[in-house]
């Protein structure tokens, strides 16, 4: 008699079919917006450093990237970002030092000063990329706009989609997104199989990626030789660099705290986005042109001039990025840490290679990102992920799965670059 009541074996594929299916339209909606705000604000971005790096100072007749103009256009960003923190309705959103990847939906009245601040900061040379206040901004108008157009849906499903679809617009896949996901997503028990839950946010990521793919057509790659045959020489150099590099970020990681105490001191955001702004300029003055910006072009000069760098100015360029990023994240520029981290972990790795030439650049490069980004964001797999579609070579991924093990051990439990609300360092 037991059998007469033993459920039908198409039964649960059928009720998760109906539960899924409509879950696809406003997957695809949040997915595309997502990343058409992305594009938006990336090109206003790039039309905008344009007239402040070139147009201007041609004008003038000042160097694009002297060391003056480098001082002035950053404390003048400063000031500019300054104001918007300080008079525009919101405050651009809260202090960006205690804020990581997504959140708590903010008010849509912060949106707009929120993304001003961004765009001017990614202009003006601001070492800071635009993922977090991108993804901030996408989460708070999905989540409002969801809420009034389908009240029943839980808000943590907006989120969601405006998370996953953003992700997968920045990097230009949905991967990215999925394995971003994962890690939360598996951390909730009993809420039923992975790829449910998993469904609906990658529908926003394709439609994301896709968008982004078919309007811009990122890339990732970054020139680097590419790795054939690995031998037992590549998985040593992956295991031994990518847990220096570790060290390494978990430098910005030690300091962020003390720095962003001292320009929490100040109090106000006209004393201390102007007096970040200088000091950027200052560091920028002493690094070069290549360190300013959110650094994923800079990367890629980077990479192609491999071979022609002294390892002197690529240690120059390393610790210049670095500085300059826990400087533009203490002071309270708005703007993300994941593509700063990719320079610094490039410069990093290009020092090893021009110290041990044996090295082969693919691996120097993807095992050093590879170990700052763990440092820096805690992400495991979006760590991963960014050092082997660097190297866009498929022989690199089984190194870096191996690099992975000892850099973690190394940065589990130490300070992250993020603090609590009250200004200490995340563990």
């Amino acid at each position: 008699m037991a059998t007469d009541h033993a459920p039908s074996p198409a039964a649960p594929v059928e009720a998760s079919a109906r539960l899924l299916l409509p879950q696809i339209l406003p997957a695809l909606l949040v997915g595309v917006g997502a990343s058409l705000l992305f594009l938006g604000i990336s090109t206003l971005a790039e039309e905008f450093q344009h007239v402040l790096w070139n147009d201007l100072p041609d004008a003038l007749g000042i160097g694009n990237y002297s060391s003056l103009w480098m001082i002035i256009m950053l404390t003048a960003t400063g000031v500019a970002v300054g104001l918007v923190i300080w008079k525009v309705p919101g405050h651009a959103g809260p202090d960006p030092a205690s804020e990581g990847l997504g959140g708590a939906p903010l008010a849509p009245g912060v949106v707009p000063g929120l993304l001003v601040a961004s765009t001017l900061s990614l202009a003006g040379g601001v070492s800071l990329g635009p993922e977090n206040p991108i993804i901030a901004a996408n989460i708070a108008l999905a989540f409002w706009l969801g809420s009034k157009v389908a009240p029943v849906v839980p808000g943590a499903a907006w989120v969601a989609l405006a998370s996953a679809g953003t992700i997968g617009a920045l990097f230009g896949t949905p991967v990215a997104a999925a394995l971003v996901l994962s890690e939360a997503l598996t951390a909730q028990p009993g809420r039923g199989s992975l790829w449910d839950r998993l469904f609906a946010p990658l529908v926003a990521a394709g439609a994301g990626a896709t968008t982004t793919q078919l309007l811009a057509e990122p890339s990732f790659d970054v020139g680097l030789p590419p790795l054939t045959d690995p031998g037992y020489g590549d998985l040593l150099a992956a295991l031994v660099i990518a847990s220096a590099a570790a060290v390494f970020g978990l430098g910005s990681c030690y300091l962020f705290p003390h720095v962003h105490a001292a320009f929490r001191r100040l109090r106000h955001p006209m004393l201390m986005l102007p007096l970040g702004g200088l000091l950027l300029g200052l560091l920028g003055a002493l690094g070069g042109h290549l360190t300013l910006f959110k650094g994923l072009a800079e990367t890629k000069d980077l990479a192609a001039g491999v071979g022609g760098w002294s390892s002197g100015e690529l240690a120059k360029f390393a610790v210049v990025k670095l500085l300059a990023l826990v400087v533009a994240a203490s002071c309270g520029f708005r703007g993300g840490r994941i593509f700063p981290a990719v320079f610094i972990g490039a410069a990093f790795g290009l020092f090893v290679q021009a110290l041990v030439p044996e090295v082969h650049p693919a691996v120097a490069v993807s095992s050093a990102v590879l170990g700052v980004l763990l440092a820096t964001t805690r992400q495991g797999w979006i760590s991963l992920f960014t050092g082997a579609v660097l190297a866009s070579s498929p022989a690199m991924l089984a190194l870096l799965c191996l690099a992975s093990l000892p850099a973690w051990l190394i940065v589990t439990g130490r300070p992250q670059l993020e603090l609590d609300h009250q200004g200490k360092a995340l563990r």
